[in-house]
């Protein structure tokens, strides 16, 4: 995310220290990584003494150090060397190192290459090898980094079209490992910690929920619905799933109950991680405004009336403006709906909980190809009003002056929570906002949301 190259030594040690540290603190990490993390924090630990420089703990069995992954501040942390030593070690001795963690870990990988295929390859076996020395750890995170670049580049989910990375007998026994899974159902496979049958119970989970749902972007919580369902180490499988449908569908197909919890380590919520994600993606650099790092967003209020606020029309606890009214909420309200982009210090709003602060991705456009997920999230956003009003909130909803995002879900929300026709809805929230008018796209979509119009004509 800092536009660092991912195969530099110095940014594989950085990592390599960074998996260290989070081990420490972590309440799950898998064997095969704790044993590699450990044994190489010995070995760190073991050069950095006086007169040290010896192989650390080859043999996995502890050298009177007495520290392992999470002990005493006298562990020097471990370079990537160490971990590729361990790594080797591990698998040296017992010869089963295809677990599933790399393959989890591995997607954000893919975000960094998404203009470079033999990149991707080499940083995604390498960054894998890092703890997992068998090589189908390798083949499966770069099968699966490859999916994850195709679907951000091409908005397809297809596993296939990575195989021809591999020599003609790898790619037909991963070939045959994908018929396997399509012909399966997630509990098929018993074994999903051995990164074979957590790639195989992923697809197979993305493979028959396809075309699932009201909306296409249903698919990825039926997805992941049945990746979890299928059992054994099923927030592993459901990681590696979500890697593939998040890029596939992008943050607006994520339903925003969820992305009021979801959270990261050590500390990050929703906006954080999707910080991470876009400038990895854009190598390290915000936007032209400097989003998604800038503080506080620059709108010109000489551009747009920023200062519209009016009661819902249909709902006194909800409050439809622009975004002044986020800089100085109304008394009483204690949860935000921004369908804005906003500064990385303008979220949390002042005296909101950050679970009650729900950013939307919507753009102001009519374009077809601009809002891929519209009806869908219309109706998840007009559900997480709803829901927030259910727990006794006062809501403020809000984009940059009102004038056509605002409305449309505030119309939304009369239409399928309140049960206003789509017509009546419009009509009454514009006149609360004088000047507004939802665009083209906005208003079809709001006609489908009203039971296929039968209210008549937004």
């Amino acid at each position: 995310a800092d536009g660092s190259d991912p195969l530099e030594r110095s940014v594989l040690d950085r990592i390599a220290a960074g998996w260290f540290a989070w081990a420490g603190e972590a309440r799950d990490v898998g064997a095969q990584t704790r044993a590699v993390l450990a044994s190489a924090g010995r070995m760190a630990t073991a050069e950095a003494r006086p007169g040290g420089g010896g192989g650390g703990d080859r043999d996995g069995d502890g050298d009177g150090v007495g520290v392992g992954v999470g002990g005493t501040a006298h562990v020097q942390p471990p370079s990537a060397a160490h971990l590729l030593r361990a790594a080797s070690d591990l698998h040296a001795r017992t010869g089963h190192t295809a677990g599933n963690g790399s393959l989890m870990r591995t997607a954000p990988v893919a975000l960094a290459y998404l203009d470079d295929e033999s990149g991707l390859i080499e940083a995604a076996t390498t960054i894998s090898s890092l703890t997992h020395a068998d090589p189908e750890a390798g083949e499966a995170c770069v099968l699966w980094c490859l999916a994850i670049r195709h679907a951000v580049n091409a908005g397809a989910l297809d596993l296939r079209q990575a195989l021809n990375c591999l020599d003609r007998e790898r790619a037909e026994v991963w070939s045959a490992r994908i018929d396997a899974a399509e012909r399966s159902v997630p509990a098929d496979f018993t074994s999903n910690g051995w990164v074979v049958q957590a790639l195989q119970a992923a697809w197979s989970a993305i493979h028959r929920t396809h075309g699932e749902g009201a909306y296409a972007a249903d698919h990825l919580r039926l997805a992941l619905a049945a990746a979890v369902r299928g059992g054994g180490d099923t927030d592993t499988v459901a990681a590696i799933a979500g890697g593939l449908l998040g890029a596939a569908y992008g943050v607006s197909a994520i339903p925003a109950q969820w992305r009021r919890v979801v959270h990261g380590w050590p500390g990050l919520r929703a906006r954080d991680l999707i910080a991470l994600a876009v400038l990895i993606a854009q190598h390290g650099a915000a936007d032209a405004q400097g989003w998604p790092t800038i503080a506080h967003m620059a709108y010109d209020p000489a551009a747009h009336k920023l200062d519209r606020l009016a009661r819902h029309p249909h709902d006194d606890g909800v409050w439809i403006g622009g975004i002044d009214a986020l800089r100085d909420l109304p008394v009483g309200v204690d949860a935000v709906v921004s369908l804005c982009r906003l500064g990385a210090d303008e979220v949390p709003a002042a005296g909101v909980d950050p679970a009650n602060h729900i950013e939307v991705y919507l753009l102001d456009s009519s374009h077809p190809d601009a809002n891929p997920h519209l009806e869908f999230v219309l109706a998840d956003t007009a559900d997480a009003v709803a829901q927030l009003r259910a727990e006794g909130r006062v809501v403020l909803l809000h984009c940059v002056a009102a004038e056509s995002r605002t409305p449309t879900v505030a119309a939304a929300y009369a239409v399928r929570a309140l049960g206003i026709p789509a017509r009546q809805a419009v009509a009454e929230v514009t006149a609360a906002l004088p000047r507004c008018h939802p665009n083209r796209a906005f208003r079809a979509a709001l006609r489908h949301l009203d039971h296929d119009g039968k209210h008549g004509t937004a």
